[in-house]
């Protein structure tokens, strides 16, 4: 055609020579843009053949053999991957358990930057050993199952060296509240009585003082305290029994290893003596 033009123009070739070239070359375009759809085609097909994982991870034993055929609703699992850095925790929480989370202004699922911490989780092996790294919750289920009155919460946790495995059991336990600056008291410093609970103090001048407190949250051997005590003030933590409110003492501190030999040689002299310590 670049050469019939020319001459075309200059009437040394007639139309309908410059008209079948024009001709012949939109054919062969035609065609190939014919062959690039069929190589098109062919590329499509043959991307099926290769399934790429969304997720790096390590992948299981293979679900069925190469060469089967698989395809939507027969064999459509073809092997599973985990991933190798996190993984989720799923557990559930009752009805109950949300509306105390909702008194203590915590919604699962929703990071407040307000607080100095978050709801994390702490999940305990079978062997009963505690798993070193916490998780934080990052998903509630906005709806109760009316069956069983719960609601599912997951968590997600690092995972570096795969001590976790999916599809396995564990406990887990729920950071709900911190108190901050709270006041905690040995549990066997406490007695109980009719009018409530109560512990002996020592005033700065020595002298025993019966208080009465209200008790919060127990946390192992220890006991929070709500009201009724204050900070930096002694506790009797052992022989309170012998104590009356308004009595000069001469306390002995635990950590005066000193003091406390020489208690225990006057309580060896008294009983040699007959007396009474």
């Amino acid at each position: 055609m670049e050469r019939l033009r020319p001459l075309y123009e200059q009437h040394a070739a007639s139309q309908l020579d410059l008209d079948n070239a024009v001709a012949a070359l939109e054919n062969a375009e035609a065609n190939i843009a014919m062959s690039k759809a069929d190589l098109d085609q062919a590329q499509l097909e043959l991307s099926y053949t290769v399934v790429t994982s969304p997720i790096f991870g390590y992948i299981s034993e293979r679900f069925v053999d190469v060469g089967a055929l698989v395809g939507p609703g027969v064999n459509s699992k073809l092997v599973a991957v985990v991933k190798s850095d996190t993984v989720l925790v799923e557990f559930k929480m009752t009805a109950l358990d949300y509306l105390r989370a909702e008194r203590r202004k915590i919604r699962f699922g929703e990071q407040d930057s307000t607080r100095s911490w978050q709801p994390t989780i702490t999940v305990t092996l079978a062997d009963n050993s505690e798993y070193p790294v916490k998780g934080i919750v990052n998903f509630a289920d906005p709806l109760v199952d009316p069956q069983t009155g719960t609601f599912g919460v997951r968590a997600e946790l690092p995972n570096p060296n795969q001590k976790l495995l999916p599809g396995q059991f564990t406990r887990v336990k729920l950071l709900l509240d911190v108190r901050e600056r709270a006041i905690v008291v040995p549990r066997k410093a406490l007695s109980i009585e009719k009018g409530g609970a109560f512990i002996y103090i020592i005033r700065p001048d020595e002298v025993a003082e019966k208080r009465f407190v209200q008790i919060g949250p127990e946390i192992g051997n220890n006991v929070v305290i709500e009201r009724g005590l204050g900070e930096n003030e002694r506790v009797v933590i052992e022989g309170y029994h012998k104590l009356t409110s308004g009595i000069l003492t001469h306390p002995v501190w635990p950590d005066d290893e000193k003091a406390i030999e020489l208690l225990d040689e006057k309580a060896i002299e008294l009983l040699r003596e007959g007396g009474q310590l």
